[in-house]
């Protein structure tokens, strides 16, 4: 990513050129108080000097990063931070990205090497999908699911499924499912309500994700989401993205259930 030098003032529509972001975009973070400009013209439109547009590429960068919109905004606000000490804090977020994409990188190139050794299409064992995954990942995982849910339709359908998956597959559930705990952080972050239009939506793209495994049902889902408030591994994994996110989406899931006719006190796995 290359910062732009700004020597004038610059309109919303030349910055958003600029900068690679949509006009839309640039609204909404000068609504929320991400990127205000700092100037107007006579007519009243927004200007953007140097350092809102140096601010603007700081918000790329966390954001590239997998930070939610609040969580940016309390950084790049912090009073005690320079941007020289901006700067090194993004560095270093870099880096350990850069490390943990080179093993993923490593991992893909291995099953690459190992599937044209076989001619063959190669299941990812559990240690492998540790790799894609990341070091979070458990192999006691799944024994645990088979004893939970294994006499389950779901468990034979995610079973079938998944049996001839190879690792640039994986490797697309894993960014597909990046993207939507993105998305759902960044609503969060934005104070979006559970029950409304989109916090629906998102709620039917996370059961997108589990429904390419099985079959997921909006009770079904709601049964997971208990999870995600009542096991301190599922809590870590979303509070990790933003704080209060496990019982934010707990709440939209629900909700959005209830919108389908799926009571949440008593859902059960069906």
């Amino acid at each position: 990513m290359t910062e732009t030098t700004v020597h004038e003032d610059l309109t919303v529509g030349r910055v958003a050129d600029l900068v690679g972001v949509s006009v839309r975009t640039l609204h909404h973070w000068d609504g929320i108080g991400l990127v205000r400009p700092g100037g107007r013209s006579w007519s009243g439109c927004r200007l953007y000097d140097a350092d809102d547009v140096a601010r603007i590429h700081r918000v790329l960068v966390y954001r590239e990063l997998g930070l939610a919109l609040a969580q940016i905004g309390r950084i790049l606000d912090d009073p005690s931070a320079d941007p020289r000490e901006h700067l090194q804090r993004q560095r270093t977020l870099l880096q350990e990205r850069i490390r943990r994409l080179e093993k993923t990188a490593r991992a893909v190139d291995e099953m690459i090497e190992r599937t044209d050794m076989d001619h063959s299409s190669t299941r990812l064992s559990p240690e492998e999908q540790a790799r894609i995954f990341g070091t979070d990942w458990d192999p006691a995982y799944q024994e645990e699911a088979r004893e939970r849910w294994g006499g389950t339709e779901a468990w034979k359908q995610s079973a079938a499924r998944t049996r001839d998956w190879d690792a640039a597959q994986w490797q697309e559930i894993k960014d597909e499912t990046d993207a939507v705990e993105a998305a759902l952080a960044d609503a969060f972050g934005r104070g979006v309500p559970p029950g409304g239009e989109e916090a629906n939506a998102l709620a039917e793209r996370h059961r997108a994700t589990i429904a390419r495994h099985y079959d997921c049902t909006p009770a079904m889902q709601v049964v997971l989401a208990r999870m995600y408030t009542e096991d301190p591994r599922f809590a870590a994994h979303y509070d990790e993205r933003a704080e209060g996110l496990a019982a934010w989406l707990r709440r939209v899931i629900e909700q959005s259930a209830r919108a389908q006719g799926v009571d949440p006190e008593t859902a059960t796995w069906q």
